[in-house]
């Protein structure tokens, strides 16, 4: 559903506008209500759900049994965390601000379509994920039957 890159400038009160290419999409897929809410596996990161996405990844972590610590901080950063937004008249969404502070997101950040979600990352995290390389003891068996 989506897919690519695209540098992103937050505004002073820190809205992001969407770019032109996803609004169709969006507006299509969730009526324009998105959903923010930390990435628990990548610092400096959060992802940015349509809101029937959104619906089927907090089911499936509110599933986990919470007598598991780690399934516990699953939930409270991703289910306990959740923002519902709407696109303004402007295509324009705000990040919460301690979403924002905690992924350290300023004034420049990368949003990524990820298919069925964005990711949206702070400039200076995206740029240090990006230059790390994935070292071959890394690759697991689904990516070495990859035909890239």
């Amino acid at each position: 559903m989506f897919q690519g890159e695209t540098a992103i400038t937050l505004d002073d009160k820190g809205r992001l506008a969407l770019p032109t290419a996803y609004r169709e999409a969006v507006a299509r897929a969730c009526a324009n209500r998105l959903v923010f809410t930390y990435n628990p596996f990548e610092p400096g990161c959060l992802w940015l759900f349509p809101h029937g996405e959104w619906e089927k990844a907090r089911d499936q972590v509110n599933e986990l049994p919470g007598v598991k610590r780690v399934h516990r901080d699953m939930q409270l950063k991703i289910v306990g965390a959740a923002a519902v937004v709407e696109l303004d008249g402007n295509a324009r969404v705000l990040v919460p601000a301690s979403q924002r502070n905690a992924a350290g997101i300023e004034k420049k950040a990368v949003l990524l379509g990820m298919n069925n979600k964005f990711e949206l990352w702070s400039e200076q995290a995206h740029l240090n994920k990006i230059r790390q390389s994935i070292a071959e003891h890394e690759l697991s068996d689904e990516m070495l039957g990859l035909k890239l």
